[in-house]
């Protein structure tokens, strides 16, 4: 199928799981994950009305940032960020959906503040407690938040999350956890403008919007598997889905 057909595939996908979830589909943003795809293949995708596209490295933002500028995207940085990285992300992209501790919450609001902007952020929380993914630990998302609230240039605009790789309607449970964090979060800081719930990818995006997701990243199901050179492996090339 081409990257048109996938698209228009996705967004009638959300449709279906918003009727399912009595939510309007209005409600939900199609994120396109774009890491390892070339500009030709993103526009494609941007010509079939793709408006939010995210990325997971740095050099890529660096990379792409004309293309994205030319073409009126919404850029969104999905991936870990060091804070050695931050001069080449924060007021480069739209949202940092990442924000995980509070010594990335600081360095992001000194260059901020440096250079005198206000950057939209999301709280990436650890909803499977594991040791190898970023994300902040459930009981110590409060103090976090409580953190960032003292921050004059970072806007905290939601929570962000990526479950456990299980199939199916396993993985449900996870996002009705981080719809539970999400309201609550909510409720007990209404000082910040969270409204966002990013959740879900390719393989489990229409369970995530059941449970509440506002954004939704797919790279896979849009732009099927994409080539890359893995370092740890000597050079040789591998896939990401």
């Amino acid at each position: 199928m081409s990257i048109l057909e996938n698209v228009l595939t996705v967004r009638n996908n959300i449709k279906r799981a918003c009727e399912r979830a009595g939510r309007d589909e209005s409600e939900v943003k199609l994120l396109a994950v774009c890491k390892f795809t070339q500009t030709d293949r993103i526009a494609e995708a941007i010509l079939a009305g793709v408006k939010y596209v995210g990325e997971n490295r740095a050099q890529e933002v660096t990379e792409k940032l004309i293309f994205y500028k030319q073409n009126d995207c919404d850029i969104h940085f999905i991936g870990q960020l060091q804070t050695n990285k931050i001069k080449y992300i924060c007021g480069k992209v739209d949202c940092i959906q990442s924000v995980d501790r509070i010594e990335l919450a600081d360095a992001l609001e000194r260059c901020a503040a440096r250079n005198d902007f206000c950057q939209d952020v999301l709280v990436q929380v650890n909803i499977g407690d594991e040791a190898q993914k970023g994300g902040v630990a459930e009981d110590e998302l409060d103090g976090l938040l409580q953190h960032l609230s003292g921050l004059a240039h970072l806007r905290v605009c939601g929570l962000m999350c990526v479950p456990p790789a299980v199939e199916g309607e396993r993985v449900r449970p996870y996002f009705s956890k981080m719809r539970e964090l999400f309201y609550r979060a909510k409720k007990a800081h209404p000082e910040l403008p969270i409204s966002g719930l990013s959740m879900g990818m390719s393989h489990d995006y229409e369970i995530a919007i059941e449970e509440g997701a506002t954004i939704v990243r797919v790279g896979t199901a849009i732009f099927g598997e994409r080539k890359y050179t893995n370092p740890s492996t000597g050079g040789k090339d591998g896939y990401i889905q």
